[in-house]
């Protein structure tokens, strides 16, 4: 069993009376007005719906898994009452949603109370958190580094304690990137497990998924999130993440990149090894390293990752509106939907077949099951604005960042795992990814490494959220 993490304690604390749904609200929406001057991880507030429900679970009771607990919802996602901005400046006039989406109808379902949104970069583009709709979001390791993202808002507002929940996607790495910089855990799923509704804009791979501080927390939140949902044509039975509960791995590969986009930085590459060959005594495994770009031959996932994620959001937000809204874009996503605008409909389907040859080379790989360790991220950070240093122009950043769009294109899970401080005062992380519903494996891997090398719950000068029940 893993270490309590706050949103247990914290639900457990409200179904047994120990403490008020309405003191923990009362909480959150303090921790962000005292710390989000500093961070910009919050969208919008809703204290007024926040603490009516939070007296009616003080009035009537919850036996619900998360009663009472506050959450923020990433501003990617619908949330009934509230505007779904995306980050975007266009969609400032945007009007509330009329309804929940599968992720935040799940949270409120088991008793979570939604405080507000989260930040993100426009469209959820990006690696880091900026917008022109609502600046910059920082990392409150360091804040002049990013959280990562496009799930920075999220991760920064759990890292500083001020929410114990708040919701993730991960289309290209959106997850595990913020995880890794905020010194989460953060699970990408297998495809199809959690259910998706509706259509995501790169559509074979988005997923919903959590991150939290301590693997317990990240089991109860799957717990919660699985299951299949109306229209989703790639929906998994909700226990199919389970396939792998009683296997134990046979094999580790290890991989400073999949693609071959040069070296790691000499710091992050000593981390990398150093974590790996921890991670082999821990699990009694031998490792085999892959060469960089050796899996795929002339063919590379994460180019085609951008060409299809490019086309189908240019899709989705419609060339029309795109062209219509150009100026008032951020030009991080002008140059994204640009790139969409060029690809030709051959080259598009071409890389959505390549897909398959992905997949299959993964799914026999790491059959056994066998896993694959990567670093999270190709860089140990980044500015907050997006750049890798001073000298560069806002949202540079260059492809060779980034480590997590192979996991996105066929569909597997992997987690991110926190491991270390970094010389820039972020954490370290490292990723391992295992075949296609091992999803709970990865978990108990997880929580073996949390065992053996625990870590903060919170960012260094920042309370962990649960503090109030001390």
């Amino acid at each position: 069993m893993g270490k309590l993490g706050p949103i247990e304690r914290t639900s457990n604390a409200i179904r047994t009376g120990e403490v008020t749904a309405t003191r923990v609200v009362t909480h959150a929406l303090e921790q962000i007005e005292k710390l989000d001057s500093k961070l910009n991880s919050v969208v919008m507030t809703c204290a007024e719906s926040a603490l009516e429900q939070a007296a009616r679970i003080d009035r009537d009771g919850s036996s619900s898994a998360l009663a009472g607990v506050p959450a923020l919802i990433k501003d990617l996602e619908d949330t009934e009452g509230l505007p779904t901005r995306k980050g975007s400046a266009a969609f400032a006039d945007r009007p509330p949603a009329t309804g929940d989406g599968v992720v935040p109808g799940r949270l409120k379902q088991a008793g979570s109370i939604v405080v507000g949104k989260s930040t993100l970069p426009e469209f959820a583009l990006e690696g880091y958190t900026s917008n022109l709709a609502t600046g910059v979001t920082r990392n409150p390791w360091n804040l002049d580094l990013s959280p990562g993202g496009s799930s920075g808002g999220s991760a920064a507002a759990i890292a500083a304690g001020m929410v114990p929940i708040a919701t993730a996607t991960d289309g290209g790495g959106s997850i595990r990137i913020p995880a890794a910089f905020c010194g989460l855990v953060g699970l990408k799923p297998t495809n199809g497990v959690i259910g998706r509704w509706p259509t995501p804009d790169w559509i074979d791979f988005s997923t919903d998924g959590p991150f939290a501080t301590t693997v317990s927390d990240l089991k109860l939140l799957m717990d919660v999130l699985v299951g299949p949902s109306s229209g989703d044509p790639s929906a998994y039975p909700a226990n199919a993440w389970k396939q792998y509960d009683n296997a134990k791995p046979t094999k580790i590969y290890a991989a400073i990149r999949t693609s071959d986009f040069g070296p790691l930085p000499t710091e992050l590459n000593n981390h990398f090894e150093s974590a790996v060959l921890e991670f082999a005594n821990l699990l009694k495994l031998p490792v085999e390293w892959i060469e960089p770009g050796s899996l795929f031959g002339n063919d590379d996932p994460d180019l085609d990752w951008f060409t299809v994620a490019t086309v189908e959001h240019l899709n989705s937000l419609g060339r029309d509106w795109v062209s219509s809204n150009f100026a008032q874009l951020h030009p991080a996503s002008q140059e994204f939907l640009t790139q969409g605008m060029s690809v030709t409909v051959d080259e598009y389907l071409e890389a959505r077949r390549r897909r398959y040859r992905y997949v299959r080379i993964m799914d026999e790989l790491l059959a056994g099951p066998k896993l694959l360790l990567t670093p999270t991220v190709a860089e140990i950070g980044w500015l907050a604005d997006g750049r890798l240093d001073e000298k560069s122009q806002p949202g540079s950043l260059p492809p060779e960042v980034y480590s997590t769009a192979l996991q996105n294109v066929t569909g597997i899970p992997a987690i991110s795992i926190p491991s270390g401080i970094m010389s820039n005062g972020l954490p370290g992380s490292i990723q391992v990814t295992g075949p296609r519903l091992s999803d709970s494996l990865l978990l108990g891997i997880a929580e073996q490494w949390e065992s053996a090398n625990p870590w903060q719950t919170s960012a260094t000068g920042y309370a962990p959220f649960d503090s109030i029940l001390d």
